[in-house]
């Protein structure tokens, strides 16, 4: 009796495949559909599946060491297709271009898969839904509204500017956080640097007086003693703290927790905010203006907002819209919300022109996202000042001190 190798999904929709004897691949399909298994592919012989697994665990391996589509390509991709489309160049033909264009070879493969799953009858935003890490649920489902919708070239352009929006806030984020990170990072490395050279030279001075020491250096000789002496300690500590937060933060909890930390942290919290409340705004006027209904504009927008603790919020609104009320009332309700934004949404919520106003609350929020970025480090420089002040107050005298006693004792004397 021949063997014949399968692949199918069970119904749990989880992926098998194995070797099983019968007469033809009918019957296999019989049996298979038997044990509640949907055959995919049926061929005569048993190396099939041993092969296909180990080309799938060869191609995992591989994948580990691809360039990945980054950020900008998918930017780029974006505004080349809305421009291809918009000059009736064939979708099929444009993705062909596209592909050949790219020097990145991650993205080369991703539009030759799109290309290869739009022939197989399957439609656009399908294509996109495959490759999750590169495309967000909002831009996915945004292509599905221009699909049904027939606007699907004025969809990419939006997701262009919409992505070149959230490029130019995290930009603007890393420029204003460097140079308060270069000082702390700074500060850092000279308390390791005086602590385990400098003290330690000073405490052989110190101990030749033979004389009590000040509180403040023996302070100071207390804590180089134990640096130097429990350094691994301190490290290990210090790695064991970085991973359990990491492990921690991925957690649905930690994530929803520090997501609420960040926006009660003096200074940079109310930027985090902002802009975070800016991406949500400009997400739902996208998604309105799109076509999108309002509940599935929310359960969208919930999902790229990037903070979990305010997409919980926005979630809670969804539920109240989806129970019947009113979006200013939920989003009164929400608490995330400025009076100035909740006088915005109620008059556009009365007008019929919502997205109109959630776009002026998106213009609204980056204008001072942008000037709280802009005078982030004249924020932080006064703190920063005076920690590096008290430092150096607290070295002065922990090393001087001793000796201006010992001078005035022998003055004395």
């Amino acid at each position: 009796m021949p063997q014949f190798s399968y692949q199918g999904r069970n119904s749990a929709g989880e992926a098998v495949a194995g070797a099983m004897e019968a007469d033809t691949d009918f019957e296999i399909a019989k049996k298979l559909m038997a044990q509640g298994i949907t055959p995919l592919e049926i061929k005569r012989g048993a190396a099939l599946a041993i092969r296909k697994k180990a080309d799938g665990s060869a191609g995992k391996l591989a994948g580990l060491f691809e360039e990945k589509p980054r950020h900008e390509d998918v930017l780029l991709f974006f505004r080349q297709i809305y421009s291809l489309l918009k000059a009736g160049v064939p979708i099929m033909r444009a993705l062909t271009g596209l592909q050949e264009s790219y020097e990145n070879k991650g993205m080369k493969n991703l539009l030759r898969d799109m290309r290869e799953s739009l022939d197989a009858g399957r439609e656009f935003s399908a294509s996109m839904a495959r490759h999750p890490k590169v495309f967000s649920a909002f831009a996915i489902n945004m292509v599905r509204v221009g699909e049904m919708t027939g606007r699907l070239e004025e969809i990419f352009l939006r997701l262009f500017h919409h992505m070149e929006f959230e490029r130019f806030i995290r930009e603007q984020v890393k420029s204003a956080l460097r140079y308060p990170c270069f000082v702390v990072v700074a500060m850092a490395i000279a308390i390791v640097v005086i602590n385990i050279f400098v003290i330690p030279a000073f405490s052989k001075v110190f101990d030749s007086f033979d004389a009590d020491l000040p509180l403040v250096t023996r302070m100071l000789l207390d804590f180089s003693n134990f640096t130097r002496d429990n350094w691994y300690y301190l490290l290990a500590a210090l790695v064991m703290t970085a991973t359990g937060f990491r492990t921690w933060i991925k957690t649905d909890s930690g994530r929803y927790n520090w997501d609420r930390l960040k926006l009660r942290i003096p200074i940079a919290g109310k930027i985090v905010n902002k802009a975070t409340l800016s991406r949500f705004a400009r997400s739902f006027a996208l998604a309105s203006k799109s076509g999108v209904p309002i509940i599935q504009a929310l359960s969208n927008v919930a999902q790229t907002v990037d903070n979990a603790f305010i997409a919980d919020k926005i979630t809670h609104m969804r539920d109240g819209v989806e129970r019947g009320e009113s979006v200013l009332r939920n989003a009164i309700a929400s608490g995330i919300f400025t009076p100035m934004v909740i006088q915005m949404i109620a008059v556009g919520e009365e007008a019929g022109s919502l997205d109109d106003m959630l776009q002026d609350v998106a213009d609204m929020y980056q204008r001072e996202v942008e000037y709280e970025l802009k005078t982030l480090s004249q924020q932080i420089e006064p703190i920063l000042i005076v920690f590096l002040g008290v430092l150096v107050l607290i070295l002065a005298l922990g090393i001087f001190l001793p000796m201006w006693d010992l001078g005035r004792a022998a003055k004395g004397g």
